[in-house]
């Protein structure tokens, strides 16, 4: 049996898209179709799906649904079908997934499977992007906010520009850093095409950091014009370095993203590292 968990939350979709979104998903034989109704719920529903040996599992939703699932399947050999509906979609777009919902529907159902790494923060697994600073301001201001899509994750840069400094940091115990902003990358992009780690592999068993110092507003609008031309190593205040493990001291209770997720830290240490080839992914 196949299993589609979809999220009807994700995204900005009227009631009247995702209604013909359900009709058409409960027309495919051989499938069941699970609604979530709350935060962790898909994580839920597939820890009680995994006994039963589901053929595959496909998440429809943004990367937070996506990391839900990803989390109950990682270490298992049942594939995760993706089809986006979410803000930023980063892990779709890196692989090269289509935006169109019958084109997705298509893959998932017949696509590839491969594995791919998975990272964990404090041990909670993760597989696109995560990070401390400017882009986790933003993700906070976003999810505050009433809307989504990407015209509000925009609004919402433009607010953290206005009100935000930098973060400090240490990294595997070495001198305090003020940065901009700091990103653990798995996939190459936060979503909506912007790459903050252009050459990041899902499956070289390594990670990216991307360390971002501070810098005037032209240097800022640089760096914006980089991210979505796929050349922000190239920027000055720009350093990307490969990584198995780190350790990061930070202050407690600053917020921090998860797979686009806004999160606020519960200690001031965080150990992150890579599980090689932990989560089967279908894929064109």
């Amino acid at each position: 049996m196949v299993y589609f968990i979809y999220n009807p939350n994700a995204g900005n979709k009227s009631n009247r898209y995702r209604q013909k979104l359900i009709n058409t998903l409960q027309k495919i034989p051989n499938t069941q179709l699970l609604l979530t109704e709350y935060p962790k719920h898909a994580e839920e529903i597939v820890q009680k799906l995994i006994p039963n040996h589901p053929q595959k599992i496909i998440a429809i939703g943004g990367d937070g649904t996506i990391n839900e699932i990803g989390n109950a399947l990682k270490g298992t050999n049942i594939p995760m079908g993706i089809i986006p509906l979410g803000s930023g979609n980063g892990l779709a777009r890196h692989l090269h997934i289509p935006m169109q919902v019958e084109k997705a529907i298509n893959i998932a159902l017949k696509g590839q499977a491969d594995y791919i790494d998975v990272l964990a923060w404090n041990q909670r697994a993760f597989f696109c992007t995560a990070g401390i600073g400017f882009d986790a301001q933003v993700a906070a201001l976003f999810h505050a906010g009433k809307g989504r899509g990407l015209i509000n994750y925009i609004k919402a840069t433009f607010q953290a520009l206005g009100s935000y400094s930098h973060t400090e940091i240490s990294i595997n115990q070495a001198e305090v850093q003020n940065l901009f902003s700091f990103t653990v990358a798995n996939a190459n992009q936060f979503g909506n095409n912007a790459f903050i780690s252009p050459l990041s592999n899902l499956q070289d068993a390594l990670f990216e950091i991307v360390k971002i110092q501070k810098g005037n507003l032209w240097q800022k609008a640089q760096l914006g014009i980089s991210l979505f031309s796929k050349s922000i190593q190239h920027h000055p205040l720009v350093e990307i370095q490969q990584k198995k493990s780190i350790q990061i001291h930070c202050q407690a209770g600053i917020y921090y993203h998860l797979d686009g997720e806004s999160l606020q830290t519960q200690t001031n240490l965080i150990k992150i590292e890579i599980m090689p080839e932990r989560l089967l992914v279908i894929h064109p």
